[in-house]
């Protein structure tokens, strides 16, 4: 009979009643299909360790008593925070496992490490006080972030509600490097104290606050920009290169600032549209 025809004892047959090689082939394939769907992805994953890797290696640092070494370490761990999104995005890697893990790291490294830095380094002189202070910013990070993921599919991408928490935590370890740099002493007297303890509670209220920030997501990096736009990068890097912990402590105050100016420039202009609307 030819081929096309119909043939009930034929190889077709054979493997529609699960016999032949067509059975034996799904059935290998099954476990491997399966394996796959269980697999991450190893590229994005691998810059989200690093950023566990970074917190972790500053809480060590800190107990050791390097507190610059461990205000560094949060910094890299924002650097590796920012490209693994992107990196997962520009390689369509994106996954609910890699979404998680990021937030897991984020809480270890801008809420538990930069809490425990500062403690360490001034609070504890505080007593009660002073690991209060730090736990309500580890528990503001944790909100802010429980917050962050829950409104994802809502949210407008342009904004974040809450000052992010690498930027929170940037404030804190910024200023303990600056500190540090100066060569304050290792004793700082009771009002000096009391001041970072107030620096460490507001920047763990901001996460949690309903200010806006500018999120940058909308930044597109694959079009034309003006020529002073790359002159401006190159100034921010010379003055980073002349004296990078007071530059960067400098941006952060400035970008935990724009929040208040942001949400007030907002509410005028929902002010405005509201009569106009009516």
């Amino acid at each position: 009979m030819s081929a096309g025809g119909s043939d009930p004892s034929g190889e077709r047959d054979g493997r529609i009643a699960g016999e032949g090689p067509l059975h034996d082939d799904a059935a290998d394939s099954a476990p491997l299909q399966g394996r796959r769907r269980r697999g991450v992805y190893l590229l994005p994953n691998l810059f989200t360790t690093g950023v566990l890797f970074s917190g972790f290696f500053a809480i060590v640092s800190a107990i050791d008593g390097e507190y610059i070494t461990a205000a560094i370490a949060i910094f890299v761990a924002m650097v590796l925070d920012t490209l693994d999104g992107r990196v997962a995005r520009m390689t369509d890697t994106q996954s609910e496992f890699g979404a998680q893990y990021d937030s897991l790291s984020d809480l270890v490294s801008f809420g538990v490490a930069p809490a425990l830095i500062v403690y360490l380094w001034q609070l504890h002189d505080l007593g009660n006080f002073g690991w209060v202070a730090a736990f309500f910013f580890a528990t503001a990070a944790a909100l802010r972030l429980a917050r962050f993921n829950s409104r994802l599919a809502v949210s407008d991408k342009r904004f974040f509600q809450g000052l992010p928490s690498p930027a929170s935590a940037a404030l804190l370890v910024g200023m303990v490097w600056v500190l540090e740099d100066w060569g304050v002493p290792a004793e700082l007297a009771d009002p000096y104290v009391i001041g970072i303890l107030i620096v460490t509670v507001l920047a763990g209220a901001a996460m949690v606050s309903n200010l806006t920030y500018f999120s940058f997501k909308d930044m597109d990096f694959k079009h034309r920009v003006p020529f002073f736009a790359i002159v401006g990068v190159v100034v921010a890097l010379m003055l980073l290169a002349l004296d990078p912990p007071k530059v960067l402590l400098a941006g952060f105050v400035i970008y935990a600032l724009s929040g208040p100016l942001l949400t007030l420039e907002r509410w005028r202009r929902h002010r405005r549209r509201a009569p106009a609307e009516e």
